[in-house]
């Protein structure tokens, strides 16, 4: 959800997620508790890629929310990707705008597809797979953000008020909250969404940079008289966005059977509460719930005896489980990582992380202070550099293990090889060095920070990789 400023998220919401975060924490797995692969600990199957092989996606939405128009998208530059790579990362979730692609109805910016495109090209020259996002933040322009057109935007003349200071709370104005009901459930505006997504399938879906479309980001509905929040978004997810995500799938397949589709929740959903999504008709879904804290998103250091970390796990793998498609988290991270607290906070995560999902993209790959990766002089931020380790980014085989001891700083990787491709070792760039041992028959290269690892079909695999200080 993203707090450019503090943020008061309604005592409705909070005691949702306070309620669900006290009744799960006994349910939550331990911190430590990961020895096995997800799919065996979780049912959760793992994201594969064309050759079958297993893979792990890490990396940071790339974004750029102040231009727009003629300026659209120029602020992401080839170095955006150049160091995503360098710094051990192979994944970006590409943010678009709806409102800058069809600016007006039927008229799709040429300009906009090229730069698209370029970004694109920059992401293949740096071996980057993209995710594109189509994304919105308080439905549109005609509330003064971003996402869905303004010709698109329906409200029956009902009330707005900016709230300055607590953006998210302006999805809760009744003229917002009427327009997510048009989007989803007017002929015509769900005939003009699925051709923005058949024209982005047709002149992206073979673009060797593309892994996957994310239909929408955080959606949202509109309450009825007497719901709460929790049940209002399960009714959300279940009535209109399974049935949106279905006539998406739908156009996208009708120009790109090859890559992911990923459905996101509502923010809700993403704060722990279970989701009420019903089945994805297509057999490339991928799950893409939010990671946020509402207390830390309002600026509040992370707690872990309140076991949120635990208790969201815990929510948020019922409904993979159930369909059986792999997880990827779209966003995390909190806005002020130096609060004491925050080291833990990224050692938890990750952790948890690793455990039921097949990746994650971090918010938000840029140069400065707020959510940022980076600072100005391109160094990780406090507490961020937590989040570049070894890992596995392609596994040819079947994988029984894979875990990284951050106190330790070792990685390990057991599996049995498959018939076709290489594993795949990605090592950041820190102040260690990192030696890499491999216990099996296989053929092994090094070259920089990645390593390759190939076997006969069969061969027992296991691949350590420590940290050791420079001398």
């Amino acid at each position: 959800m993203r707090m450019r400023t503090r943020i008061r998220m309604g005592s409705a919401l909070t005691s949702i997620v306070t309620s669900f975060v006290l009744a799960a924490g006994a349910l939550a797995p331990a911190a430590d508790a990961h020895p096995a692969p997800a799919e065996q600990r979780t049912g959760i199957p793992r994201l594969t890629d064309d050759r079958g092989r297993t893979l792990t996606l890490r990396g940071w939405n790339v974004e750029d929310k102040a231009n727009s128009g003629d300026q659209a998208l120029t602020a992401i530059t080839e170095k955006h990707f150049r160091d995503l790579r360098a710094k051990g990362f192979g994944f970006a979730r590409l943010l678009i705008f709806w409102d800058d692609l069809e600016p007006r109805r039927g008229h799709y910016s040429a300009a906009y597809l090229h730069r698209i495109g370029r970004i694109l090209d920059w992401a293949r020259k740096y071996d980057i797979q993209v995710l594109i996002d189509a994304h919105q933040d308080v439905f549109g322009p005609a509330f003064g953000h971003r996402g869905i057109p303004a010709w698109a935007t329906r409200t029956d003349g009902l009330p707005f008020t900016p709230h300055p200071g607590d953006w998210f709370s302006e999805y809760f104005e009744p003229a917002v909250q009427r327009a997510f009901t048009h989007l989803y459930e007017d002929p015509d505006l769900r005939r003009a969404q699925a051709r923005m997504w058949q024209v982005l399938a047709e002149r992206f879906g073979r673009h060797p940079a593309v892994l996957g479309y994310d239909l929408i980001n955080e959606p949202m509905g509109e309450l009825r008289e007497g719901e709460d929040l929790a049940t209002a978004a399960r009714r959300i997810e279940a009535q209109q966005l399974t049935p949106m995500y279905n006539r998406l799938a739908r156009a996208v397949r009708s120009a790109d059977r090859a890559n992911w589709l990923f459905v996101e929740p509502t923010p809700i959903v993403g704060e722990g509460v279970p989701t009420g999504l019903g089945a994805i008709r297509d057999r490339r879904t991928v799950y893409a719930p939010h990671f946020y804290n509402t207390a830390m998103e309002a600026g509040a250091d992370y707690d872990p005896s309140a076991r949120w970390v635990e208790s969201y796990e815990a929510a948020v793998t019922a409904y993979p489980k159930r369909r059986h498609i792999p997880v990827v988290v779209g966003e995390w991270g909190p806005l002020n990582n130096t609060l004491p607290m925050m080291g833990r906070f990224y050692r938890d995560a990750m952790a948890s992380l690793s455990r039921y999902t097949s990746g994650w993209a971090g918010y938000v790959w840029c140069y400065g202070g707020g959510y940022c990766a980076l600072d100005a002089n391109g160094d990780f931020a406090a507490n961020k550099e937590r989040t570049a380790t070894p890992y596995a980014p392609a596994v040819a085989g079947t994988v029984h293990s894979d875990t990284y001891d951050d106190n330790a700083r070792v990685y390990r990787l057991s599996y049995t090889a498959g018939r076709r491709g290489a594993t795949e070792i990605s090592l950041p760039p820190t102040a260690d060095r990192w030696r890499v041992s491999v216990d099996g028959r296989a053929e092994v290269r090094r070259r920089g920070g990645e390593v390759s690892v190939r076997a006969r079909k069969g061969t027992r695999v296991t691949v350590t990789v420590t940290g050791t200080a420079r001398g």
